[in-house]
């Protein structure tokens, strides 16, 4: 059975003959690896035709577009019943293509997407960035299950990272699963929407390494602060029933705001948290602001 894996790379040509690799010694050989040039300005092509494997395709954009709209360029030319995800910084570890093909037999057929864990270089569990942290994404403890409320549980905490993942290519209806607009946190937005179409399984074995580079996304706070506030936006209708779930994610936006030295915005933000869920205010703590404003504004796996 073909995997179609889509890997999409903006100037990372230091980095994606290692990323390109680890796909292709992939025991399950049965793929095609696409690489999405999201219009570089380094020689991508000629790093990517280098590798000399017939299984990969090359293709390019003739604008940048972000990783969204780089993973939907991909979906457009896959050819596999099954989709995977690289990134052009991280590794696959061996067999996690036939680990997770396999899963796939071995759960109800209403499973859509099966998802590992990811060792992270570059940051710990804390969400504390640097050289020599090592971290384990998601954490096993709280995996999830099928029997459980998975919409629910991601919309305040995002345990799906691409690369960990192995999709059935009809999990989702539309050919775009991804929102272009993002430029941050669309990884938590795509789970959220995948979670309205299919079943996920979550093993807690690593499949991936994951590094930390200078330039990622998950650095830019603001970025991430402008995405919450999109998927919040898309998801206005199952949030309006969802007061709990509504709250914590403006909690993350006033905590964003207080750090930035916003007050008064935090504030407003806080208030109109604990008016959806007053239960919340025990999350301030005796202080003003207490414990709450370090919690994670990220709450992905990656």
């Amino acid at each position: 059975m073909t995997i179609s894996v889509i890997l999409p790379t903006y100037n990372r040509s230091g980095t994606l003959v290692a990323a390109m690799n680890s796909v292709l010694a992939q025991s399950h050989a049965d793929l095609e690896l696409i690489v999405v040039d999201d219009a570089s300005t380094e020689d991508i092509e000629s790093v990517v035709r280098g590798v000399g494997d017939d299984r990969v395709r090359y293709v390019r954009r003739p604008r940048n577009g972000g990783a969204a709209a780089a993973r939907n360029t991909g979906l457009g030319h896959a050819r596999g019943d099954y989709i995977a995800f690289q990134d052009s910084d991280d590794l696959w570890l061996p067999g996690k293509l036939q680990k997770q093909f396999a899963l796939f037999s071995t759960v109800p057929s209403h499973v859509g997407v099966v998802i590992g864990a990811k060792i992270i270089y570059g940051r710990d569990n804390q969400w504390n960035y640097g050289p020599g942290r090592v971290a384990y994404a998601p954490l096993p403890g709280g995996r999830l299950r099928l029997d459980e409320d998975q919409l629910g549980r991601l919309l305040t905490e995002n345990r799906i990272s691409l690369q960990n993942a192995l999709f059935r290519k009809n999990c989702i209806p539309d050919v775009e699963w991804f929102d272009t607009c993002a430029r941050a946190n669309e990884d938590w937005g795509f789970a959220i929407r995948l979670a309205q179409h299919t079943s996920i399984y979550e093993d807690i074995e690593p499949v991936v390494l994951g590094f930390i580079s200078p330039d990622s996304i998950s650095s830019n706070k603001r970025r991430e602060m402008m995405g919450l506030l999109r998927i919040m936006r898309k998801n206005r209708e199952v949030l309006r029933t969802r007061k709990k779930q509504r709250s914590l994610m403006l909690i993350d936006i006033s905590r964003y705001f207080y750090t930035v030295g916003k007050t008064k915005k935090a504030m407003r933000y806080l208030a109109a948290a604990i008016k959806d869920y007053p239960p919340h205010l025990e999350l301030i703590g005796s202080t003003l602001l207490g414990k709450l404003f370090k919690r994670p504004l990220k709450r992905a796996a990656s």
